[in-house]
């Protein structure tokens, strides 16, 4: 006879599976919007004919901001800030291009170089979350499956409870992070809407806007996806049955 424990065990497990399905499916919709919103405004000029390269140095100037490059790296979609060395990192794409696109996603990363600059609370924890997200990504790599298996051929939960930790303190950097990007959105968007000489009308602030709303969206399902993976390996550790 099935007993109620099993039929628990495995309403949860398929539950654990189906949402993380879901949010994969979730993931590529919103992956695939992106890149066809960026390509979308990335084919439309600012009226400024101003620059990706250009727009970030005016923002930093006008932030106050002396001590930070701007700089080009190889690759598409590669724009980040990097705290360490103080440079704001555009990829071909968007440092010389001088459209809509390039304008949203230069502005998007010198927002980071002001929280920086403002020793904004969100970043600032986020960055010293650093080095022990690279030492729980590698736990992660191997503790997880081998948990499992040790799990059910020698009843031996520690590795995959070490494994189940680790997870958790990825899950936790990615909806720390939610709060960095979208705050750097928010003062890109700011400072674009307040200068006039770099977006010129309300159509191409709106495009901006747009652009940089589907891709904080990339943040928000690469948070809910680790949440969903989370769940899943901790179904193993605490749904178990002697």
């Amino acid at each position: 006879m099935i007993s109620l424990a099993f039929i628990t065990g495995f309403i949860t497990y398929n539950s654990a599976i189906f949402l993380m399905l879901a949010i994969a499916v979730v993931s590529f919709i919103v992956q695939w919007r992106f890149k066809s919103k960026f390509k979308q405004y990335s084919e439309i000029g600012l009226l400024s004919g101003l620059s990706g390269a250009e727009i970030a140095e005016r923002m930093l100037r006008d932030h106050g901001i002396s001590d930070v490059r701007v700089i080009s790296v190889e690759g598409q979609l590669t724009d980040h800030y990097n705290p360490t060395d103080k440079t704001v990192n555009l990829s071909p794409d968007v440092y010389h291009s001088r459209s809509v696109a390039a304008a949203a996603v230069a502005a998007h990363e010198c927002g980071h170089a002001v929280q920086h600059a403002r020793a904004y609370g969100w970043l600032t924890f986020r960055s010293a979350m650093v080095p022990v997200i690279n030492v729980a990504s590698t736990l992660t790599q191997w503790t997880l499956t081998i948990g499992i298996l040790l799990l059910f051929f020698a009843h031996t939960p520690w590795v995959l409870a070490i494994g189940v930790a680790a997870l958790a303190i990825v899950t936790t950097f990615s909806f720390i992070t939610l709060p960095v990007e979208f705050d750097a959105s928010n003062r890109a968007l700011a400072w674009l809407n307040n200068n006039y000489n770099v977006m010129q009308t309300n159509e191409e602030h709106a495009q901006a806007k747009d652009a940089l709303w589907w891709a904080a969206m990339t943040y928000v399902v690469a948070a809910l996806s680790a949440l969903a993976t989370l769940l899943y390996y901790a179904q193993f550790l605490f749904g178990r049955r002697d």
